[in-house]
C-alpha cells in the first residue's frame, strides 16, 4: 500500500514563522558586526526634485533585484532620510551602481544637507534624472510599493529603462568600510 504524497502546505503572505520563538534582545553593535560580514555593493539613488528642479540623491547599500517579470528592484531607506521624500516625489528615480573609485561620490550623496551634487558630473537618464559620471550601470524605475520595516522603509520599484555605463569593479561595503572586489 502506498502512502499518498504530502500536499504542500499553503504559504500565507502574512505567515512569519510556523514555529513562534521567544524573541531575545539582539545587541545593536553585535548585529552590525555580524551583518557587516556580508559584503554589499553601493548605489546612489538620484532624481530631479519636482519642486526645485534641482538634482537630489542618497546612497544605499541595501539594493537587490526582486523580479524579472515584471522587472522589479528594491532598496531600503532610513525613516530619518531627508532626501527620500524629495526622491519619492519624483515620478522616476534612477539607481546608479557605483564603481570602486567612487567613494567620494558615495560620501557626497550620503552627506546631510548642502549641495550634494557640487562637483559631480552627470548626464541625464531617459527618465530625466542624474546618471553620475563613471558609474557602472544605471536603472530608471518608479516606486511600486513602500513597506515600513523597523527603522527603514523597503521600497520596491518597477524598472522602466536601464543600461551599462562604465567598466571596472564595484564599490563594496564590508565590515564598516569601503573597498573593492578582487576576483
Amino acid at each position: 500500500m502506498s502512502t499518498p504524497a504530502a500536499s504542500p502546505r499553503p504559504v500565507s503572505p502574512h505567515l512569519v514563522s510556523p514555529h513562534p520563538v521567544s524573541p531575545r534582545p539582539v545587541d545593536g553593535r553585535r548585529f552590525r558586526s555580524v551583518l557587516g560580514r556580508f559584503a554589499t555593493g553601493v548605489v546612489a539613488i538620484t532624481a530631479v526634485d519636482p519642486d526645485s528642479g534641482e538634482p537630489c540623491g542618497l546612497t544605499a547599500n541595501s539594493f537587490t533585484s526582486v523580479s524579472l517579470d515584471p522587472p522589479l528592484v528594491a532598496f531600503c531607506v532610513a525613516h530619518t532620510s531627508t532626501s527620500w521624500p524629495r526622491l519619492r516625489a519624483a515620478r522616476i528615480q534612477t539607481v546608479n551602481v557605483l564603481a570602486e573609485h567612487q567613494r567620494s561620490v558615495c560620501a557626497a550623496l550620503a552627506s546631510k544637507g548642502g549641495d550634494k551634487f557640487a562637483g559631480l558630473g552627470w548626464t541625464e537618464s531617459p527618465g530625466g534624472n542624474p546618471v553620475i559620471d563613471d558609474v557602472l550601470a544605471w536603472i530608471d524605475c518608479s516606486t511600486e510599493a513602500e513597506y515600513p520595516a523597523g527603522d527603514h522603509a523597503i521600497v520596491v520599484s518597477r524598472v522602466h529603462n536601464l543600461g551599462i555605463h562604465g567598466d571596472g569593479g564595484p564599490l563594496v561595503f564590508f565590515q564598516g568600510d569601503y573597498g573593492r572586489f578582487r576576483a
